[in-house]
């Protein structure tokens, strides 16, 4: 039997209309909140009536694009200073990864450094995360369910992870009717960046059993609504579909990690200034298909289990039980297409970012999901095909 272990926030709260719940939740944990938010806290009036009919006090703490290590440590002084006891996160995924990273260092005052992945020293943090209800007004990160805050480190031109079982949010609550105002662009990217997260997870080698069942979901739900979410952003059920993937998409990759597409999109957004989804949402088809060309051909006994995943993926975003790879590969594509997905080259990547590139990509936590193992080459290849549009 496999041994796996599944966190997620300890509680989840789904649907139209759950913000009204937000100041009930919020008040159980604490009487002080500081609101974490984008750079527009004007936008969401009713969280304020909610918190206030709750008897809470807040501080508004604004982030401005991808959080940072300063941005992290700014918000936590502002927590301490206002005396708060809870954080409320309310946005895309960078205000939420902001809000777990303030609530994380706000009980821990030791260099930042001390504890984050890859640039830093990876210590386990000295003292558990102040509680976080997470609030995602996008469909993509799945930020909400995971116990991670990615931080942008500016002078290394990398993100890197912030991680610990206590950052895992003590609520989500996830209201689909939050996410009908994102722009069809958002909704395209940050919805592929979803789905890549239901299905990377699904063929990674560390898959299980709770994760598979999760993710097959996800990807059933998520294929057939994102478009419709992109064509008709008023479309509550497609909106819903899209949440519902993201909501998955953040459970699997918490427990069974993820693989190359995002092993890329770490050095690529700390270098370029390219928005995550958007990344992810060009080298999805990309990866998929070398990923399983790579199965076939090195992948012996273990690749062809992970090989039969590929197959099923592509049988679940076609919904055609005889498609093969191949037709998954093409649908990817032709989704991609659809959806009118950016070339990395739009966001000035070159060939002569390329080789820096794989080499952190190499290096990242996110590749120890990967199916197996892909050659410097191999990753080349992916990206020099990424820097195009969708053919």
């Amino acid at each position: 039997m496999t041994t796996f272990e599944f966190a997620s926030a300890a509680r989840i709260v789904f649907g139209p209309g759950t913000l009204g719940r937000v100041g009930a939740i919020a008040a159980s944990l604490g009487r002080s909140a500081l609101v974490v938010t984008g750079s527009a806290p004007e936008r969401f009036p009713e969280l304020y009536v909610h918190l206030a009919a709750a008897g809470l006090s807040w501080t508004i703490h604004q982030v401005v694009g991808e959080p940072t290590i300063a941005c992290a440590e700014a918000g936590a002084a502002a927590a301490r200073a206002a005396g708060a006891e809870v954080v409320v996160a309310i946005g895309g995924g960078s205000a939420l990864d902001a809000g777990k990273a303030i609530a994380a260092l706000m009980r821990n005052r030791g260099p930042t450094l001390d504890y984050l992945e890859v640039v830093g020293r990876g210590r386990p943090l000295a003292a558990p995360s102040a509680p976080v209800v997470a609030i995602p007004t996008t469909a993509g990160t799945g930020s909400e369910v995971t116990r991670n805050a990615v931080l942008a480190v500016p002078e290394r031109a990398v993100k890197v992870s912030l991680r610990s079982a206590t950052m895992l949010p003590a609520a989500a609550i996830v209201d689909p009717l939050l996410t009908l105002s994102l722009p069809p662009q958002a909704t395209a990217e940050c919805g592929l960046d979803a789905l890549t997260q239901v299905i990377e997870p699904f063929v990674s080698r560390l898959n299980n059993p709770l994760t598979d069942a999760i993710c097959r979901e996800g990807i059933r739900r998520g294929a057939s609504a994102l478009q419709r979410a992109y064509v008709a952003g008023d479309d509550l059920e497609a909106r819903s579909e899209v949440a519902l993937c993201s909501l998955f998409g953040g459970l699997a990759l918490a427990n069974a990690k993820l693989g190359a597409v995002h092993g890329f999109a770490g050095p690529l957004g700390g270098a370029f200034d390219a928005p995550h989804g958007a990344i992810c949402a060009r080298l999805l088809p990309l990866c998929f298909a070398a990923n399983a060309r790579a199965l076939a051909e090195r992948g012996g006994a273990a690749g062809a289990a992970l090989l039969a995943r590929h197959a099923e993926v592509a049988r679940l975003v076609t919904g055609d039980p005889d498609a093969t790879i191949a037709d998954g590969v093409r649908w990817l594509e032709a989704l991609a297409r659809a959806l009118k997905i950016r070339p990395l080259r739009a966001f000035g990547v070159d060939a002569g970012a390329l080789p820096s590139t794989v080499a952190a990509a190499q290096a990242s936590s996110s590749m120890q999901g990967n199916p197996i193992a892909l050659t410097t080459a191999e990753m080349t290849t992916i990206l020099e095909a990424a820097l195009e549009a969708p053919t």
